[in-house]
């Protein structure tokens, strides 16, 4: 099974430039964006079920995780 990758890069192409000068000078956009990557990166796990869990755990972290990209985008569209 293929999983698709949800990074930042990948989901926000466009903003590869503001999310670079973001991390870089915003601290508070730079601790979402690694929460957002640990985040993912968890899941991803679960998906090639490296680290089995039930369902429900899985979809907490999924809804969690779109928080924390819908956060970040709001600050990507917010710098532009």
């Amino acid at each position: 099974m293929s999983i698709e990758h949800h990074d930042l890069i990948h989901e926000l192409p466009e903003y590869r430039d503001q999310i670079h000068s973001l991390k870089m000078n915003d601290a508070h956009f730079s601790r979402l964006f690694d929460e957002y990557h640990i985040l993912t990166k968890q899941v991803e796990r679960m998906e090639t079920e490296a680290e089995p869990v039930t369902t429900h755990t899985e979809e907490e972290l999924k809804i969690k995780r779109l928080h924390l990209k819908d956060q970040l985008f709001a600050m990507l569209r917010a710098s532009a």
